[in-house]
């Protein structure tokens, strides 16, 4: 006979703290991966893989790749979110640290258009699907993770750590990218470019270290050895959670602030009609990482306080604001303008949203289907967003400059969030082994609450 695992709370000491650097760490090591092709989408590829004889539809062409991992991402969410609420979260951390690092080492390893001709874009779409696949199940895995190691008054505070590692592998990609836009122009597009795609070959091996020596959730293991694995996860969460899944799907379009940002914005700046140095530019975005850092664990600290729905709020609704003040500013011309605007709309506004949401999603769930039901929640609507920049290219007009128009529409794709985040449960003081459960007939939580 066996014998249950122990309840949630009897997570071994320093146990939650393990899981929240292992899941900053292999974030900010997932997604200087994946940053590192936005900035290469927007600065590098059209001249590289695309027909730079029509600069606008290179870049309009160049800009879809980068979309292409999120259209990817629904279908590796519905695979990484089975196999991960069926075997356990820790196989997937490990699995898709490895993927993202393969992928992007071999984008760095790809012939140019004029070396092989179409075959090059064609190969490039390929292995941004493959990162696309990869980070369906990192975010996820990792918020589920370190959700179900984290004390239950704190369960914000610690999964913020997932969403904080992002940020700084942003960061990090940002930083390797600042001297290598800085070479003259023949290197740059000859080999400069390759070398930070190259270097997830370090990536790779410094994530798998690091995961590998993960201890699977207490919360896991008792389900596993009570109620057992849910054989079919995605039936459960449309059966009994179709309404969160929606939700999540709703509240994830507030990622469509960040690709606006961190791609078109950077297009739109260092193209003819503003013309900043790319170098500059560069730095707008490190300097808004690096307040980031700060905010997002400080944001998700006080909805441990006063709850998930109001610091989502404030992050969402702040970010349709926030985004017409930065691109005006980039129209303006004025560099510190832009740079201040771009801190205060990016590293302090959006980490509002940025920062809470890990918790605020994965609280809606269950144990039982956590992991697929933040996975494909979250990776659908980030589809959305990865093709927001493809949109906002195709909506500024001829001369490429009407940054009044995206900004406009990344402030409707805020409302989704706004709607989802007004229509959701509050869950910050449920106690973690009640999140998800229903009062038959009434669609709320039980009112089981966190105890001291």
């Amino acid at each position: 006979m066996s014998v249950p695992a122990p309840p949630h709370d009897a997570s071994p000491p320093g146990q939650p703290r393990k899981a929240a650097a292992a899941a900053w760490i292999g974030s900010a090591l997932e997604y200087y991966d994946f940053f590192i092709y936005g900035s290469a989408a927007a600065l590098i590829f059209p001249e590289v893989f695309f027909d730079d004889s029509d600069p606008a539809t290179a870049t309009l062409l160049s800009l879809a790749t980068f979309g292409v991992a999120y259209a990817a991402r629904p279908l590796g969410a519905l695979f990484l979110g089975h196999v991960g609420d069926r075997l356990g979260r820790k196989k997937i951390m490990v699995f898709t640290l490895v993927l993202m690092g393969l992928s992007t080492f071999l984008i760095g390893c790809l012939p140019t258009r004029s070396q092989v001709g179409t075959l090059a874009p064609v190969l490039l779409v390929l292995c941004r699907v493959l990162q696309g696949i990869s980070a369906a199940g990192e975010q996820a895995s990792a918020n589920s993770m370190t959700l179900e190691h984290a004390p239950p008054d704190r369960r914000g505070f610690f999964t913020s750590f997932t969403l904080s590692g992002t940020q700084g592998g942003q960061l990090l990609a940002t930083l390797v990218f600042i001297p290598v836009a800085a070479l003259p122009e023949e290197h740059l597009l000859s080999w400069g470019w390759r070398v930070p795609f190259w270097l997830s070959v370090a990536v790779a091996v410094v994530g798998w270290v690091i995961r590998r020596r993960l201890d699977e959730t207490p919360a896991f293991e008792q389900q596993t050895a009570t109620e057992g694995v849910v054989k079919l996860p995605l039936v459960v969460l449309v059966r009994e959670h179709w309404a969160d899944v929606l939700r999540v799907v709703a509240g994830a379009l507030i990622a469509s602030v960040s690709t606006i940002f961190t791609v078109w914005a950077l297009a739109y700046a260092t193209g003819d009609s503003v013309g900043m140095s790319r170098s500059s530019m560069l730095w707008v975005g490190a300097l808004a990482n690096v307040v980031a850092l700060a905010a997002i664990p400080l944001w998700a600290a006080l909805s441990d306080r006063v709850g998930r729905r109001p610091v989502f709020l404030v992050g969402a609704a702040g970010s349709a604001v926030a985004m017409f003040l930065f691109l005006w500013a980039i129209s303006t011309g004025s560099y510190p303008l832009t740079l201040v605007l771009g801190v205060l709309a990016f590293g302090v506004v959006y980490s509002a949203a940025n920062g809470v949401w890990p918790s605020f999603y994965g609280e809606m769930f269950p144990t039982r289907v956590r992991l697929s039901g933040v996975a494909i929640g979250t990776q659908i609507g980030f589809a959305v967003a990865g093709f927001a920049v493809t949109f906002a290219a195709q909506i500024v007009g001829p001369d490429g400059d009407d940054w009044f128009a995206v900004s406009l529409f990344t402030a409707a794709l805020c409302v989704p969030p706004v709607l989802a985040a007004l229509t959701a449960r509050e869950t910050h003081r449920t106690a973690t082994e009640r999140l998800g459960e229903r009062v038959p007939g009434s669609g709320t939580d039980r009112p089981a609450k966190v105890t001291a």
